[in-house]
């Protein structure tokens, strides 16, 4: 567990340390609301982006990814778990869907193994639940959601654009969170 939180310290280290364009928090007070800022980020994916996630066990990160799949019109015949043992699960909704978990994954060697640049740099989306035990710099552009619990069922989903198309994303989001954009696409 001492390595775990290592990790994650120096990966959040690495990511105050680069330019970060936008960020935007938002508070939600059930898993369902946690679910609903998935679906409004699944809706304006277009292809190709890198979704890392970061926050304790049980802090919504799989929960989220339903809804992200949810907007991106994974059937409801899909059973979105947390790809823990199985380490990547693919869904095919309007774009392919890489769930990508890296809680078990114990170096470099074997995220190599995986193969997962394949993923991460496909034209699907890539959502990493763990992202904090990716190697160093293997991936500038994307967008961190960082999950940290609040009171009881509170969560609070901080978004952190790397990179011009993920700062247009959390604009959007930031919008939609103001009620100005209803069907932000």
């Amino acid at each position: 567990m001492l390595v775990t939180r290592a990790r994650q310290i120096n990966h959040e280290h690495e990511l105050r340390t680069r330019i970060t364009m936008e960020s935007f928090s938002a508070v939600t007070r059930s898993a369902a609301q946690t679910r609903s800022w998935g679906t409004k980020l699944g809706k304006l994916l277009k292809g190709g982006e890198i979704i890392g996630l970061t926050g304790e066990l049980g802090s919504g990160k799989t929960c989220f990814v339903r809804g992200m799949a949810e907007g991106l019109e994974v059937g409801p015949q899909a059973w979105i778990r947390s790809p823990s043992f199985t380490l990547i699960n693919e869904y095919k909704g309007r774009l392919l869907v890489y769930h990508i978990d890296l809680y078990r994954v114990g170096g470099c060697r074997e995220i190599e193994e995986l193969y997962l640049r394949e993923y991460l740099f496909s034209e699907g989306v890539s959502v990493v639940e763990w992202f904090d035990h990716l190697p160093s710099g293997e991936v500038e552009e994307h967008l961190h959601v960082r999950f940290d619990y609040a009171n009881g069922s509170k969560r609070k989903l901080t978004f952190t654009a790397f990179g011009d198309r993920y700062e247009t994303i959390v604009g959007r989001l930031r919008l939609r969170a103001q009620g100005k954009m209803k069907n932000a696409k």
